[in-house]
């Protein structure tokens, strides 16, 4: 007859075993998720910032579109009036006037042209500004 005698290391590798998976968890696990969760959070932010931008062009877009619009109108109007002007006032006056329109809306547009390229240029800037601080956070590192 044989007598077998209990081994108790298996309990022991299997508290061992499990000690480790709480270990684990408390050190590895719950960090990596914390901060895959911040890393979510900062991105849906840099979303909404750059959705945000994105309104921000859409709109200086469509005041522009308006003020170019309201310009042509303002520009068609007044070339109505100086015609219906012109029709009772001499030849010469008429075309003083008319030569002053093209100035106008040519001035007009220099200037609308101007704050447009201005408003691109700042929302490059911080296109740019924004993309490499993305790209830093993403990274972890400084990008160049």
């Amino acid at each position: 007859m044989v007598t077998v005698i209990p081994d108790y290391t298996i309990l022991v590798q299997m508290a061992t075993f499990i000690a480790l998976i709480f270990i684990l968890n408390y050190l590895l696990y719950k960090p990596i998720l914390s901060i895959i969760d911040r890393r979510k959070k900062q991105l849906e932010e840099l979303e909404n910032e750059i959705k945000l931008f994105k309104d921000s062009v859409d709109k200086k877009a469509a005041e522009y579109d308006e003020k170019l619009n309201k310009a042509k109108a303002s520009a068609s109007e007044l070339k109505k009036e100086i015609i219906g002007e012109g029709a009772t006032q001499a030849k010469s006056i008429v075309d003083a006037v008319r030569n002053e329109i093209p100035l106008m809306i040519q001035e007009s547009q220099k200037k609308m042209d101007k704050e447009m390229q201005a408003a691109r240029q700042i929302l490059d800037n911080q296109s740019r500004e924004l993309s490499l601080e993305i790209a830093e956070k993403v990274l972890g590192r400084r990008v160049q």
